[in-house]
């Protein structure tokens, strides 16, 4: 089985989002085997079309510039190459995430871009399986998570690719315990 732990982030507004949508602007993943052995990462930003203007506010937390958006594709051909990268016809795999937001983003977006959703069933929390084995009441954030475990996190907070990588040293350091 194929370990997918992956990241997104997306547009953000102080208050609520215009029209009430959120749209996924970056995708980051990595792809374990069952032995915790790297098998390669993905990394696409993806161009928002309801709120196409990035606010300022998302802008400085997440580091992503207007142009890095402009630049990319839609939704519908970026989750289709992470789709083929994942390989979710031929191959078994498992989405990971740090919390279940994630995953609801991506739901959300593939039903706004009319894209199926099967295949996003069979998917882990990482952040609730790991509180719940450490016998934590409180949840905490990825980065206290990895301070707790004597790990640095590494790369820029709020970009997707960093916080997948960080939150793979989580996955890995206890592939043996998580329940899927």
């Amino acid at each position: 089985m194929d370990f997918i732990v992956f990241d997104l982030e997306a547009t953000c507004w102080l208050g609520r989002p215009p029209q009430g949508i959120t749209e996924i602007i970056e995708i980051g993943a990595v792809k374990y085997n069952g032995y915790g052995e790297q098998l390669g990462k993905f990394s696409k930003f993806i161009r928002p079309t309801v709120n196409p203007v990035l606010s300022p506010f998302c802008k400085k937390l997440t580091s992503i510039s207007q142009e890095n958006v402009d630049r990319s594709h839609t939704f519908e051909r970026v989750i289709e190459e992470f789709m083929d990268w994942v390989d979710i016809y031929e191959d078994d795999y498992l989405l990971c995430s740090w919390g279940k937001f994630d995953k609801t983003l991506l739901r959300n977006d593939c039903i706004l871009h009319k894209v199926e959703t099967d295949w996003l069933e069979s998917h882990i929390d990482i952040k609730k399986q790991y509180h719940r084995y450490k016998g934590s009441k409180n949840e905490y954030g990825l980065k206290k998570s990895l301070r707790m475990e004597g790990l640095d996190f590494d790369g820029v907070e709020h970009r997707a690719i960093s916080d997948a990588e960080n939150t793979g040293k989580l996955f890995t350091r206890y592939i043996d315990i998580w329940q899927y």
